[in-house]
């Protein structure tokens, strides 16, 4: 069990954040890595950085390229990638000591070509919430998929899982496009037998109020609802009986693209208005699904006093709950 292991981590103004990141991954108890950083353009010290980190250590390839955003970042890594795994890290979030080695370990043990631990989620604030669920298992890729579609302790993020690196023979993630794991993440899942499951928190994902998907509202949000169709059309074509968990996790997309455009400002009549009609329009089967989050039956019943109560009922969640987004 000594296999190259290649860490990409894309590096795009995050100056502040990005020393601690790198650390993380120096630090970890399994040795053998190839870590690729891509710096994606950065007008900021990011550059810079990487290429101080490269002189420290060998294990360090820089590639520093236009900007192009995160997946196009996330692609040449893959591109450059020579080792046997491939694992990925956004730059502001750090690892535990023990990340790789964790991972690496449960392919091994179950034979598997993926392997996927917990996180926690780290706010700026300073408030952490522990997603650990001490869950050990090998899953088929269905039942990984329908987990995914009902939040069930498993998501679509790209980091937090190691991967077997043929599974990109033919899977790269959309350039252009913001939430670009809920496009790619299921591909890669169905490729698989089976999956590990170490619900371990090794990875600490930051909320800081300045991230790509903490800003506030803009058109390119509704690129959820896009990834997410997409996803669940190819499920319920390929997995029938996943149709109502396809149905739950599409509403989802569309009342998370709704609370974030609530939370704006500025108006969006036109987004708006998609989003409400394809709620109230679908909200009766939805509701019949017992499996659907209590949070999501509470969205679409606000809804239906309008959006200003909406708007009411999802900032007074946020502030029980202690949510930023």
């Amino acid at each position: 069990m000594n296999d190259l292991i290649t860490v990409v981590i894309p590096a795009y103004k995050v100056e502040k954040f990005l020393p601690k990141c790198l650390d993380s991954v120096l630090n970890q108890t399994y040795k053998k890595l190839e870590i690729i950083l891509v710096e994606d353009g950065s007008p900021d010290n990011c550059g810079k950085i990487c290429d101080d980190y490269a002189k420290k250590d060998k294990r360090i390839k820089v590639i520093h390229k236009e900007n192009g955003g995160l997946s196009d970042a996330r692609n040449k890594g893959i591109d450059q990638a020579t080792g046997k795994y491939i694992t990925f890290i956004d730059s502001d979030d750090y690892i535990d000591d023990d990340y790789v080695e964790c991972l690496y370990k449960a392919i091994k043990e179950d034979n598997t070509k993926m392997s996927i631990c917990s996180h926690r989620v780290v706010y700026d604030t300073g408030r952490i919430i522990e997603k650990e669920t001490k869950e050990r298992s090998v899953l088929d890729s269905k039942t990984v998929l329908a987990r995914i579609l009902y939040d069930d302790g498993i998501d679509l993020s790209a980091w937090a899982k190691l991967y077997d690196i043929g599974l990109f023979n033919n899977v790269r993630y959309p350039k252009g496009r913001i939430y670009e794991d809920s496009a790619t993440t299921y591909k890669l899942i169905d490729l698989c037998d089976k999956v590990s499951i170490n619900s371990l928190g090794k990875y600490n994902y930051i909320i800081r109020s300045d991230s790509i998907s903490n800003n506030k509202f803009n058109t390119k949000k509704m690129d959820l609802i896009t990834s997410t169709k997409e996803m669940t059309d190819y499920i319920s074509k390929k997995y029938p009986d996943l149709q109502e968990a396809c149905d739950r996790r599409l509403m989802y997309a569309y009342l998370s693209t709704l609370s974030q455009l609530a939370n704006s400002r500025e108006k969006y009549p036109q987004e708006q208005k998609i989003l409400v009609n394809y709620i109230k329009k679908n909200s009766k089967k939805i509701l019949k699904n017992k499996n659907v989050p209590k949070r999501d039956k509470m969205g679409i019943y606000s809804l239906k006093f309008g959006f200003k109560f909406y708007k009411f009922t999802w900032n007074f969640y946020k502030k029980i709950t202690g949510r930023k987004k």
